[in-house]
């Protein structure tokens, strides 16, 4: 099992930067995948951004390539997502989603959820 708790989600200004965080704690040892979705009000959720155990390979939605980074510390079990340039467009609750053996921009691969973060973005 792998529980997720995100952290880090507020309020900032068009153009600000936040950066969110992820711990997971696992009972099961693998070797996780873990990503970034995100679901505004009235609209499905989407993938931001992925990246594979190794940390060697990350994946990014369009909409966040160039603004955001995400990273992991798999010594401390965490995965973050650093975003700059916020636009009012990006105001979401952000998921963290692990799924065991790749990573993937499809959510129904993610066996794994947190409960989100709120990021509001003022313009």
């Amino acid at each position: 099992q792998v529980h997720l708790v995100e952290s880090g989600g507020g309020l900032v200004q068009s153009g600000g930067s936040l950066s969110l965080s992820c711990a997971a704690s696992i009972s099961r040892a693998g070797s996780y995948g873990m990503a970034w979705f995100r679901q505004s009000p009235g609209k499905e959720r989407e993938f931001v951004a992925a990246i594979r155990w190794s940390g060697l390979t990350t994946y990014y939605a369009p909409s966040a390539r160039g603004r955001f980074t995400i990273s992991r510390d798999n010594d401390k079990n965490m995965v973050f997502l650093q975003m700059t340039g916020l636009k009012p467009e990006d105001t979401a609750v952000y998921y963290c989603a692990a799924q065991d053996g790749g990573a993937t921009m499809n959510d129904a691969d993610y066996e794994y959820w947190g409960r989100g973060t709120q990021v509001t973005v003022s313009s």
